[in-house]
């Protein structure tokens, strides 16, 4: 490949090019739109309320003065792309949109601090809760609620309320997660309960700045709490309304790196997760489905972990339910669903397949009786829309427009338009941290007597050599009914470590940082902070792939922190188990053993071979 090549994909496209004039053209055009989208207000830039009849899907919209914020930036550039770039000219057959968009930028968030006397919040010693509850009781500028109020006689749908903090998203330091985001049915009986719940959400966005886990965050980044600011975006919830819920078909995550490629793929081809329902479900790391865009009907496991570790429940927002209480948290207007419930909803037909255990094999389409697979086998393998296709395109064209690795956020609405398109939403875009560089493990020079810890799938690069603790869930005490327990113990040893400032290395079965305790340990970032590189082991009926879409896994990744996997499968990954056995103990706890070595681990990690190993020297 020519440098200065685009790479679009890795297998033969009338859109690949192999032309370097062609690919420097190309460049030149994306520099173009860059710099018209820093120096224009319109044409699918940032716009004045008031300067719109109607919200479109082609503009972003500002409610306020200041800055859009990460997530806001993003969109404002989304939609710039898709204005300029003709994604349809390569991606035929499927409609590639944002959804209706709004931002109120950072003024407001100062004003509201200052009109209601928060600045000195900081210095306060108050819970998160009683944070948010001052937070309700303040008052949004007045200007600010009339364009609300305006806003919504736009807005009739179900609504989402998200964060756009400062360092959301951001080159240097991609905050993912941290922030609140709240779903709205936006289905009160009177507009002016509509109102209310909106304003609240902002507020408690607002709030989301002091939560526990923006202030790990910040500390772990040495960043002053009281120095970011919060934008807040409000956008059309993406979906369809059955009986008295509505969700999309699809939601997911994609990135243009993939650390966990295997086969024929390449760690350039990237990967994308998604599942039925919102995507919470998939960026708090659940149980979703994980393909690679350029191969989409490559897979490595059998129809029978297939089955095991399919998704069985999804989010959808809860139509019926009044009087929001935003006190709950994110998933306050959210209702958890079974998958069947969305059989019986008809949103199945193009998602889901039938296994036959007596034969262990997997029949596409809902025709017969038996257990349901979310393996979006007719999407996947029979292109009833091309989504692997605009996953691609889109990556490759935002990374080679950000100059970047990145990762997207979308939502996939399966009912077609009069010209026979699906529509591809672009929720969001994200630089990713951490990809592929230039350390590289010379083996010659590593005595292979002294490695403890070798694996062949991990992400992170270079070299550590300050890690004297180990953190590690003890085998013979291990009860997968008690992984929640699992996550206080260690989140207790995390805070002694803290007190210390000693950095330590993780190890523990299954996915580390999902929301489900039956397939890992659902610590989240603040209980695992002083953690410098993190080993997940495979144990029976946990699942072996990282959650790879999710925003543990990503800031996993922003704060370049270690990650790899030891599968028993797999004769070049192994820990030795003697040598943390036979280490000083410091402390025991039911599940869980803390012991610490008289001289540093180091620690080596290949980015580009995805190799990892820590070998114990002197």
């Amino acid at each position: 490949m020519a440098r200065g090549e685009i790479k679009m994909s890795r297998k033969i496209a009338p859109y690949r090019i192999t032309d370097f004039e062609e690919a420097e053209e190309i460049r030149s055009y994306l520099l173009e739109v860059i710099t018209r989208h820093r120096e224009e207000k319109n044409q699918g830039k940032v716009i004045d309320f008031d300067e719109v009849e109607t919200v479109g899907s082609t503009n972003i919209v500002s409610l306020s003065g200041g800055s859009l914020g990460g997530k806001g930036r993003g969109l404002s550039f989304i939609n710039t792309l898709l204005f300029n770039f003709d994604f349809s000219a390569h991606v035929p057959g499927i409609n590639i949109r944002t959804p209706r968009t709004t931002v109120i930028g950072t003024d407001e968030f100062e004003l509201f601090m200052e009109r209601n006397n928060f600045r000195e919040l900081i210095f306060r010693n108050l819970s998160y809760h009683q944070i948010k509850k001052l937070f309700l009781g303040g008052e949004l500028s007045m200007s600010l609620v009339q364009r609300l109020r305006r806003l919504l006689k736009m807005f009739t749908g179900p609504i989402a309320v998200r964060s756009s903090g400062m360092l959301e998203d951001s080159q240097k330091q991609p905050f993912a997660g941290v922030f609140e985001t709240y779903l709205l049915p936006n289905n009160a009986e009177s507009d002016e309960k509509r109102l209310g719940e909106l304003c609240n959400a902002v507020k408690l966005v607002f709030a989301s700045v002091f939560s526990d886990n923006a202030r790990a965050f910040t500390e772990a980044v040495d960043f002053k709490i009281e120095e970011e600011k919060m934008a807040v975006v409000i956008q059309e919830a993406v979906g369809q309304k059955y009986d008295k819920v509505f969700y999309p078909h699809i939601s997911g995550v994609a990135q243009s790196y993939n650390y966990y490629s295997f086969s024929h793929m390449n760690p350039e081809d990237g990967f994308a997760v998604m599942a039925l329902g919102f995507g919470k479900y998939v960026v708090d790391g659940e149980k979703a489905l994980r393909f690679c865009p350029v191969y989409p009907d490559l897979d490595n496991n059998s129809p029978k972990d297939q089955m095991k570790n399919s998704q069985t429940e999804f989010y959808a927002i809860d139509l019926d339910k009044k009087g929001l209480n935003l006190l709950e948290g994110e998933t306050a207007g959210l209702k958890r669903l079974d998958i069947y419930d969305a059989e019986m909803h008809g949103a199945l037909r193009h998602l889901a397949s039938v296994y036959h255990p007596d034969n262990n094999t997997i029949e596409s389409g809902l025709e017969s009786a038996g257990p349901r697979i979310l393996n979006f086998a007719d999407i996947l393998k029979y292109k009833y829309i091309p989504l692997p296709r605009a996953i691609e395109v889109v990556l490759d064209v935002v990374k080679e427009a950000m100059g970047a690795p990145v990762e997207i956020e979308f939502a996939v609405d399966l009912k077609k338009d009069q010209q026979g398109r699906a529509t591809f939403y672009l929720l969001q875009i994200k630089p990713l941290m951490g990809g592929a560089q230039n350390y590289s493990i010379n083996m010659k020079r590593i005595n292979e007597k002294q490695i403890i810890l070798q694996s062949a799938q991990s992400m992170g690069n270079g070299k550590v050599k300050t890690i004297y603790d180990v953190i590690y869930v003890d085998s013979a005490n291990f009860d997968k009914s008690q992984t929640r327990e699992i996550a206080k113990e260690i989140e207790l040893l995390n805070r002694k470590m803290k007190v210390e400032k000693r950095p330590y290395l993780l190890i523990g079965p299954g996915r580390w940082g999902t929301r489900d305790p039956w397939i890992g340990i659902p610590v989240g970032w603040t209980q695992i902070s002083e953690a410098k590189v993190i080993v997940k082991t495979d144990l029976d009926e946990f699942p072996l792939e990282a959650s790879g879409g999710s925003h543990f896994f990503h800031n996993v990744t922003s704060m370049q922190v270690g990650y790899c996997s030891v599968v028993k499968s797999d004769k070049s990954s192994f820990i030795k188990w003697d040598a943390l056995s036979e280490a000083r103990l410091v402390e025991q706890t039911l599940f869980c053993r803390h012991v610490r070595f008289e001289k540093p681990l180091v620690v080596r990690l290949d980015g580009k071979k995805r190799k990892a190993i820590i070998t114990l020297e002197g």
